[in-house]
């Protein structure tokens, strides 16, 4: 099984996740921690995560929540490898890891949450010379549509379907979760410094639910200083949860 050539050794949450990922290529953010921030998962509940990478939302929620069940699906295989490495050295004995791709998901049975951080950029312009970087961050609106459905389709009555996704896509976004029996029901701004435009947001939608849309009030990333807010700082660093 194929496996990454180089990687380099970090943490999560503070410290309290040890993880590795990619030297070069694709690394992840910060998106992925507020992600697996956000799932409103309970100990015992069945997570779902489309393109989970080296695993990093879903080592962040099961170390917020104890006794998650989470499955990552990710096309990579060497990053589907390194996730279940992840998994194994923090310990995370109910989180797995499948090589697959989104558009032909193998039967998996059905989950209470997913969640995901598509490829949202559009392919314009010039590509990365870095294939798998490429790959991760690149997308279209048809490529998010084609996720929702998917992962709305493995939800049971009532399950939550959360992504994190540009503000600029929440007419289609919303549009795809309608189109999936999964309607929105809130959307969290996640603004870089006060008063500024939020160029990402949390979007959630509930399987066959019919409760009214929230926009909820946000989260401000950044003091004027650069540094993380108190608040950020309580998801990103203590593994606080973030609600929706």
């Amino acid at each position: 099984m194929a496996e990454v050539d180089a990687i380099t050794h970090g943490h999560l949450l503070g410290g309290r996740v040890r993880y590795a990922q990619p030297a070069q290529g694709f690394r992840s953010g910060i998106e992925p921690v507020l992600l697996g921030a956000s799932v409103p998962a309970k100990p015992g509940e069945r997570v779902l995560e489309g393109g989970s990478g080296a695993g990093a939302a879903l080592l962040c929620l099961a170390s917020r929540v104890t006794g998650v069940m989470g499955t990552g699906v990710e096309r990579d295989d060497a990053l589907c490898v390194l996730a279940g490495k992840n998994a194994a050295v923090n310990h995370f004995i109910n989180l797995q890891f499948i090589a697959a791709d989104m558009a032909s998901l193998p039967e998996l049975g059905v989950f209470d949450h997913a969640c995901a951080n598509p490829p949202y950029h559009v392919a314009d312009g010039t590509p990365s010379p870095d294939a798998a970087r490429h790959g991760a961050k690149h997308g279209d609106a048809e490529l998010i549509a084609a996720w929702v459905t998917v992962l709305a389709g493995r939800l049971r009555p009532r399950g939550s379907l959360t992504l994190i996704l540009p503000a600029a896509l929440l007419p289609r976004a919303l549009q795809a979760f309608a189109d999936a029996r999964c309607p929105g029901t809130a959307i969290l701004p996640l603004w870089p410094k006060a008063g500024r435009p939020a160029k990402l947001m949390l979007l959630r939608g509930v399987k066959i639910s019919r409760a009214p849309f929230r926009m909820l009030p946000g989260l401000v990333l950044h003091a004027a200083d650069g540094g993380f807010t108190a608040e950020a700082d309580a998801i990103l660093r203590e593994g606080a949860a973030l609600t929706l």
